[in-house]
């Protein structure tokens, strides 16, 4: 299997503060890959390594084949966390401007811009100051202006961070397109039903220590068995049900988790008339119960043996 990015034995402190621990990863070509991970984790500052930003205190970085992002960097496409355009140039500019920066010649950066804008819904603002944007209009133009280019690998800093559903869905589109054409999409976010929708691995950091990796099916078959509920009714007796261990109960919805060998048949049978079932499915569990689960285990691990 061929990789665009490889990371093997990377560490990165700040003073006596090891924001990276030890982290090896190797990302496949043409996946869409997801780092996940509460704030502080490390996930900013490994990408910041990948892209050259920082530089990590041990450990080999790979990317596209090179040892430094440095000789690839017109193959790469990266949207930091911290967003940002200049105000006074128009949409279209901005975007060509970028693309020249990467190696596109200015008739190829301005026919893409257009292309681009027209495509994803901005054709009307091509001539528009970016400052007469929304906030979901901004960040839109400046994932496209990371894209105009055609990169090999693209690295997104939170880039569903404070977009509406709309915006979320053509985001979505996007990063999918990009894997239609044999790209690489690593994104990081905290929004765990992108995560789940997109991503073909996932990797989970928490204070610096890689947690899971791997492809999304298997971290989450992995995980406990689950019956997602939908209901009505008092949800607090839910906890008390035959084979039930943990319940992740939001109302009217619930994922029950099953001790090994609990019949689900005994627990739809246990439910009856006690509350009103309209939704009763075996399934995995969601990626969210895997981070959650995975997260506190450490923390619980971690004050046991400081108990």
């Amino acid at each position: 299997m061929e990789h665009a990015l490889t990371l093997e034995h990377v560490t990165k402190r700040f003073g006596a503060h090891v924001a990276v621990d030890d982290l090896s990863l190797a990302i496949p070509k043409g996946s869409i890959y997801g780092f996940l991970g509460p704030n502080g984790a490390g996930k900013t500052t490994t990408i910041r390594m990948v892209t050259n930003i920082i530089q990590p205190d041990q450990g080999t970085i790979t990317v596209l084949g090179q040892k430094s992002s440095e000789l690839t960097k017109d193959r790469l496409g990266y949207l930091p966390e911290e967003k940002g355009l200049y105000k006074k140039m128009k949409c279209a500019e901005i975007m060509a401007y970028f693309g020249r920066l990467k190696g596109l010649d200015p008739a190829t950066a301005k026919r893409r811009a257009t292309e681009l804008l027209e495509r994803y819904g901005l054709g009307e603002w091509a001539d528009k100051r970016t400052e007469a944007l929304s906030k979901g209009m901004g960040q839109k133009v400046q994932l496209l202006a990371t894209i105009i280019h055609e990169p090999e690998l693209m690295i997104l800093d939170e880039p569903f961070s404070g977009l509406d559903p709309v915006n979320v869905e053509i985001l979505r589109d996007l990063i999918l397109d990009q894997r239609r054409a044999g790209r690489t999409v690593i994104f990081s976010t905290h929004g765990m039903e992108q995560a789940e929708q997109l991503c073909d691995f996932i990797f989970l950091i928490d204070k610096g220590r890689k947690v899971i990796d791997g492809p999304l099916s298997e971290v989450r078959k992995s995980a406990e068995r689950a019956v997602m509920l939908d209901y009505d009714g008092d949800g607090s007796l839910l906890s008390r049900l035959p084979g039930v261990t943990r319940v992740n109960d939001a109302g009217k919805t619930a994922e029950l988790f099953l001790a090994p060998g609990a019949d689900p048949q005994e627990l739809l049978h246990a439910l009856i008339g006690q509350v009103k079932v309209r939704r009763f499915d075996m399934r995995e569990p969601s990626l969210h119960e895997v981070f959650v689960r995975a997260v506190g285990g450490r923390q619980a691990a971690k004050d046991l043996s400081h108990g």
